[in-house]
């Protein structure tokens, strides 16, 4: 356990909170003193919104990212693949609790986790990565995000995306509606010496405009990209197999495709940013991601799958401080295992097709069709939406009725 990247992000938890409550405060003083001529009801108001979001990321901020993302909860029946890497994963790293499975139907690549914490934690991954990945990659995946749960980089994260946007949703109505109070209000402003008052109103309409991307540079200056390195290491150790999550890293740099319902807030919980434009190189000095040629070039010098040969390859590729807390580096140096017969160009194809069969029942069983196979060896899928009571197979025109 690298207890000093458990206690750093507690730290950090504690900061964010108390930063966006000094946020929260000062925009209340200045809307009390303008609204209700009482700076005193405006701080009481901005507390009660302040302890509101707050309750609503401890208690439901996971929730509330999953549905935004789109992921819908699996059980071990609608994807046997994934449900089974993921409890491989769960006891190689050591989890007390299974993490909750889900997929998000988008094509794009990309996977994350979240929870309040290892008790309560959750897996989501795309349909378009479960399609594109092997069974060796595809655990790499999962141990990166499991590794975030073992490291409760979670809890912070799903604190950072709730309170951002809290932050930005609240700009935005205020300032419209000061904007619009102070367009009708303008005329009896004037008539009694208001100008001065207008020009506050706009000052602060102005100021609250600028404070929404300012609070949306302040998540992702808030999450270090430690935390990523970090997750890599915990895949390598989980999987020993390094070269697993490096080639699914390419595989995620090579496609373009972003993720549908992705925004600034929920950005930051995924493996790979699913906002800027795709490169193994791309990067900037905002991005709460590390370059994916850095992490891959690391990954693939390692000279063994623990804690201590990530730290070392790390050092050797950035030639300086490692990356890895101390409590990390006791453990000596393991071996890289062998890569799974799908790794094999010919198992492969045949993997590639028993993955699109899998993905595709579980999506469509995911999206409410009904199916029933014809004595043809058909299988009919009937939409959730279809509303004959009877289905004809295409193939040899065969009546059979809907199932219910």
């Amino acid at each position: 356990m690298i207890w000093e990247q458990i206690r750093s992000n507690q730290i950090r938890t504690i900061i964010l909170v108390v930063s966006m409550g000094v946020l929260l405060l000062a925009i209340g003083y200045f809307l009390g003193l303008l609204f209700f001529a009482n700076a005193i009801a405006g701080v009481i108001i901005a507390i009660i919104v302040w302890a509101l979001m707050n309750l609503i990321a401890l208690t439901q901020g996971d929730s509330i990212l999953l549905a935004v993302s789109g992921a819908r909860k699996i059980s071990k029946a609608d994807h046997p693949k994934l449900y089974n890497v993921v409890e491989e994963m769960k006891i190689a790293s050591g989890l007390e609790k299974m993490p909750d499975v889900y997929i998000i139907d988008d094509p794009a690549l990309n996977a994350f986790a979240t929870g309040r914490n290892p008790q309560h934690a959750s897996v989501a991954i795309t349909s378009g990565l479960l399609h594109k990945l092997n069974r060796d990659e595809l655990q790499a995946v999962i141990a990166h995000e499991i590794g975030h749960i073992r490291n409760r980089d979670v809890q912070l994260m799903v604190m950072l995306s709730v309170l951002l946007g809290s932050i930005v949703m609240i700009s935005w109505y205020a300032t419209r509606y000061m904007f619009f109070a102070g367009a009708g209000g303008s005329r009896q402003r004037s008539s009694s010496g208001g100008g001065g008052g207008q020009i506050i109103i706009l000052a602060i309409g102005i100021i609250l405009m600028i404070l929404a991307p300012i609070a949306a540079q302040f998540i992702y200056f808030a999450v270090s990209r430690k935390r990523e390195y970090l997750a890599d290491a915990s895949s390598a150790l989980y999987t020993r197999y390094p070269e697993g999550l490096a080639s699914a890293l390419e595989k995620l740099a090579s496609s373009n495709t972003r993720v549908q319902k992705a925004n600034k807030a929920t950005a930051p919980m995924y493996i790979i940013n699913p906002l800027q434009k795709r490169s193994l190189s791309a990067a900037s000095l905002t991005s709460t991601h590390p370059p994916i040629a850095e992490r891959i070039r690391i990954l693939r010098s390692m000279a063994g799958s623990s804690y201590a040969d990530y730290d070392k390859a790390y050092r050797s590729a950035h030639s300086g401080a490692g990356v890895i807390p101390g409590s990390g580096l006791t453990s000596s140096s393991l071996g890289i295992r062998e890569p799974s017969a799908e790794n094999n160009p010919v198992e492969d194809l045949a993997g590639r097709i028993e993955r699109t069969r899998e993905n595709s029942n579980a999506m469509w069983q995911l999206n409410n069709y009904r199916t029933t196979d014809c004595d043809c060896g058909t299988r009919l899928r009937v939409p959730p939406d279809y509303r004959s009571l009877t289905v004809r197979c295409p193939h040899c025109g065969r009546i059979y009725p809907v199932p219910r």
